[in-house]
């Protein structure tokens, strides 16, 4: 299958590392040039040099902004005015009690996690609705669907993608447009790491410690492992290229099996 994205600018929030990264990687291999998004300016210079390294024909370009915020939102805009495919990627995560999570706590979930992803969609879409052709994601989790007991705050603010997403896809209904979400299962970066470390013991090896978070707190998985972030990547940027123009308003899985469901 050959997907090309050449004269197509994508932006890709959170992306100076793991999934974000992997993301931003993969459209660069298609020929997109990529923003890559995140709050610190220097570590989001290393990130960049990263992903040059990993590819070299690679087009992209530095977005320094903390898009959780309305001032951040604008930053992006000024840095990178005009895209035709935006992938929301950015979140947070983390496990808490239940009766302990406070307001403040869970407004902040809700911006960052949600609030960005609908600036920066009512900002890009109606250029994108203009020009006849664009694309926008959301990358969801299984989280959505399977509330975990552990971060239900973090689980609820994914359920509130999956709506955001049908909802804009009806906003950009036969305009050329796809609007869709992500649905990521467990997926293997440096951030999942540390949380892995937060419910198993510490001083397990992380191949045994992976295994071990998969049996006892994600038994539903049928990959029975971590997804790696590229393989998310692929799914993205499948549902980026023109050859998912019949793909909108969907929740598409690349969880593993997580969700225990035979719909997409």
């Amino acid at each position: 299958m050959n997907i090309d994205l050449g004269g197509r600018t994508a932006l890709v929030t959170g992306s100076s590392q793991g999934i974000g990264a992997a993301i931003a990687a993969g459209l660069a291999r298609a020929g997109a040039t990529v923003g890559v998004n995140g709050r610190d300016a220097g570590r989001l210079e290393e990130s960049l040099g990263k992903l040059r390294a990993e590819v070299p024909d690679g087009a992209f370009v530095p977005v320094a902004a903390d898009l959780g915020t309305a001032e951040g939102a604008e930053r992006a805009l000024r840095t990178l005015p005009d895209v035709d495919i935006l992938v929301n990627n950015l979140g947070v995560f983390g496990a808490a009690p239940a009766l302990e999570i406070d307001d403040d706590e869970w407004r902040r979930y809700f911006e960052i996690n949600v609030l960005a992803g609908v600036r920066l969609t009512r900002a890009h879409l109606p250029r994108m609705r203009d020009r006849g052709w664009g694309r926008v994601l959301y990358i969801a989790s299984d989280s959505a669907v399977v509330i975990p007991a552990e971060m239900i705050h973090y689980g609820v603010s994914k359920t509130a993608l999956l709506g955001v997403g049908r909802g804009f896809a009806k906003e950009a209904a036969g305009s050329g447009v796809t609007v869709n979400c992500v649905i990521a299962g467990p997926t293997h970066t440096e951030g999942v790491e540390d949380f892995v470390y937060q419910l198993v013991d510490r001083d397990l090896p992380w191949d045994e410690a992976q295994r071990v978070f998969m049996r006892e707190h994600r038994p539903q998985s049928l990959l029975q492992r971590l997804i790696e972030p590229e393989e998310i990547a692929n799914l993205v940027v499948y549902l980026s290229s023109p050859l998912a123009s019949a793909t909108t308003g969907a929740a598409v899985r690349v969880d593993g099996g997580y969700v225990d469901s035979i719909l997409p």
